[in-house]
């Protein structure tokens, strides 16, 4: 597996397995990977939007990762296990909004 990487890289890479997961839960979950002011370069805020409606909803604080932890550990299958669980349990209270599938299959 790869671990490390630049703080934007591994941004792109958290988009990506917060979408995979999330969309286990709720098809029409999108990721939000909050990267900007105090963040940028340090750490990572993660919520998930449906519609109008976020996961963890304001003024909640997003799940907060550090750019560290995440570039260490992202080619650590056990990690990756455990922000999955927590990926899809933010899915899972994301409020209802529109119609169509909810969970895959």
């Amino acid at each position: 597996m790869f671990s490390g990487g630049e703080y934007e890289e591994v941004a792109r890479w958290l988009r990506n397995f917060v979408a995979s997961h999330a969309k286990r839960e709720n098809l029409r979950a999108e990721p939000v990977v909050e990267t900007e002011g105090a963040r940028e370069g340090q750490s990572y805020g993660v919520r998930l939007r449906l519609g109008g409606g976020l996961s963890p909803a304001p003024p909640a604080p997003a799940l907060e990762l550090g750019f560290p932890e995440v570039a260490q550990n992202r080619g650590s299958l056990a990690w990756c296990a455990g922000l999955a669980v927590r990926v899809r349990a933010l899915a899972r209270d994301l409020p209802a909004a529109g119609s169509g599938p909810l969970r895959t299959a």
